[in-house]
């Protein structure tokens, strides 16, 4: 992404999904069957994809529900439209907008050195990390993100073992491995300790609750909305919000629509535009911005939340789109869907001249 695409208002005949999502017609010459068969496949290389919403131009005009959930200590559970499911790291991109709330408030400082105990000595190399750097996954904390061997995981342990009672400190207590700024290291870590930074600011455990209810989720309709916090009070951010598919979408309206809903301002101006700069390269050549990915190749101005499993707010700009995706996709096939993603984005942009 070398240039942001304007971000496209909400179309005036169009009302606002806060109670509701208004329907509509898929673009003539769009097809979405063969692309939502090819997703629902259980033995193709998408696995299992609980539920696809799209929303075009403001309006419902694609969902699919599939598969069921597995729990341990009852029947697996059919997914509907009504089901919550997990966000995974999608969690990550609803940390950036409560932090711009707080930055619009004047409560938090971007650019001034974080407030974490672990840190507040002058003397501490880390005392120079930002909250800029930590939304940017800049700050050179020594973390390693490993979904599979325990035995090098901190993000394992830290979610599942000795640290998640208090998982920002966990966190926090990491020593650098390279100067504030000079080294991309994505990190669930670094999300929960600017999660914790938000505790401190409003008051972990049920203040935070009551703060992201009245001022994010509430706002937009996201009533489903079920974030997860550890011991301490804090959000875990790097990882837990259970909502539906389609207050998933809602969220993702929000920053298609540049922080605005029903002619109200949630976020500061310029936010989302902060959010979908790209500022870094993962090793797999995939574009970060602060706290929400970017699409490598993209001229459309594609920005997307991503999750563990193939979880995905897939926001185009330029075709007023956004594709939200849920279910389970081994990390092997992460190209097959980083396809799947292109291909859904490609129906719209190049329709069927022959629907």
């Amino acid at each position: 992404m070398n240039r942001l695409i304007p971000l496209p208002p909400q179309p005036g005949t169009v009302p606002w999904p806060t109670e509701t999502w208004p329907t509509g017609a898929l673009p003539r010459g769009v097809d979405l069957e063969r692309l939502l068969e090819r997703a629902c496949d259980d033995s193709g290389p998408l696995a299992t994809t609980y539920a696809v919403v799209v929303i075009h131009q403001g309006t419902l005009v694609a969902e699919r529900y599939h598969g069921a959930l597995e729990h341990f200590d009852r029947p697996p559970e059919p997914v509907t439209g009504e089901t919550p499911l997990l966000s995974w790291s999608m969690a990550k991109s609803m940390l950036h907008a409560i932090v711009g709330m707080l930055v619009g408030d004047g409560r938090l400082d971007l650019d001034t050195p974080a407030e974490v105990p672990e840190w507040s000595d002058p003397g501490d190399p880390r005392h120079a990390i930002t909250v800029r750097h930590l939304l940017a996954m800049r700050d050179g904390l020594d973390f390693v993100e490993d979904y599979v061997d325990d035995r090098v995981s901190d993000v394992i342990n830290m979610l599942f073992g000795s640290g998640q009672a208090d998982m920002a400190h966990y966190a926090a207590d990491r020593a650098l491995a390279a100067p504030p700024g000079t080294r991309f290291n994505y990190s669930s870590g670094t999300t929960n300790i600017i999660s914790s930074v938000v505790a401190r600011t409003v008051g972990p455990g049920e203040p935070y609750a009551r703060f992201l209810h009245e001022r994010l989720f509430s706002r937009i309709g996201m009533t489903s909305a079920d974030p997860e916090f550890d011991e301490a009070g804090t959000w875990v951010a790097s990882s837990f919000v259970r909502t539906t598919a389609r207050d998933f979408a809602r969220f993702g309206l929000l920053y298609l629509r540049d922080g605005v809903w029903d002619g109200a301002r949630l976020l500061p101006q310029g936010w989302v535009d902060d959010a979908r700069t790209m500022v870094s390269v993962d090793p797999e050549d995939v574009p970060y911005g602060a706290h929400w990915w970017g699409v490598a190749g993209d001229t459309l101005g594609t920005f997307r939340a991503s999750g563990y499993d193939g979880q995905s707010i897939t926001i185009c700009p330029a075709l007023d789109l956004i594709v939200v995706r849920l279910g389970k996709t081994p990390t092997e096939h992460d190209p097959d869907l980083t396809a799947w993603r292109a291909d859904m984005v490609a129906a719209f942009a190049s329709p069927s001249p022959h629907p």
